[in-house]
């Protein structure tokens, strides 16, 4: 009997070392899986439709690594089909101008997003989980994460007590 436990110790340690051992480095607080195996439906964007232009002279040269008459743009097709400027997509609108300089008043980082993907994935390494949860893919985002969640209810009561209208709140006693 003595020997038995100890190879089930020993297989369980060689499992549990085993599971340790990953390709994939990288901390993964909220496990989520594809239940299909091909590829995302809503990635797939189809071009325009070719069209034969009114002149063939007059088409502009090419341009490598440029953009494309049949490219697709859904954010500026919205807005023409809206009746807006496409244009406008390139330029800050004057109303936000203010903004925008308030916000660039420090000056701006060129390395931001870098930076922030570094000291984000120090933090999945540091709140990734015990072993076991890491082995039976235990789901620890909300746990990671606790200290920075808002409770949503409290603040509403808050709220109500310093007298702040919340007309998107269910009426108090609900």
């Amino acid at each position: 009997m003595r020997g038995m436990s100890g190879k089930i110790v020993l297989v369980l340690a060689v499992a549990l070392a085993l599971s340790a051992c990953s390709s994939d480095k990288s901390p993964k607080l909220l496990n989520i899986k594809s239940t299909t195996d091909g590829p995302d439906e809503f990635a797939i964007v189809p071009p325009k439709p070719l069209q034969a232009p009114e002149s063939f002279a007059a088409l502009p040269p090419p341009t490598p690594g440029g953009t494309n008459r049949t490219d697709v743009f859904p954010e500026a097709d919205a807005i023409v089909a809206l009746g807006g400027r496409p244009e406008a997509l390139q330029a800050i609108p004057a109303a936000d101008a203010g903004l925008v300089n308030v916000a660039r008043r420090y000056g701006t980082d060129p390395v931001i997003r870098s930076r922030l993907a570094q000291e984000d994935l120090n933090f999945r390494r540091r709140k990734d989980g015990r072993i076991l949860e890491r082995l039976f893919n235990v789901n620890v985002y909300f746990r990671a994460y606790e200290r920075q969640s808002l409770d949503q209810y409290a603040e509403l009561e808050r709220f109500r007590r310093i007298g702040v209208r919340t007309p998107a709140a269910p009426p108090a006693g609900y």
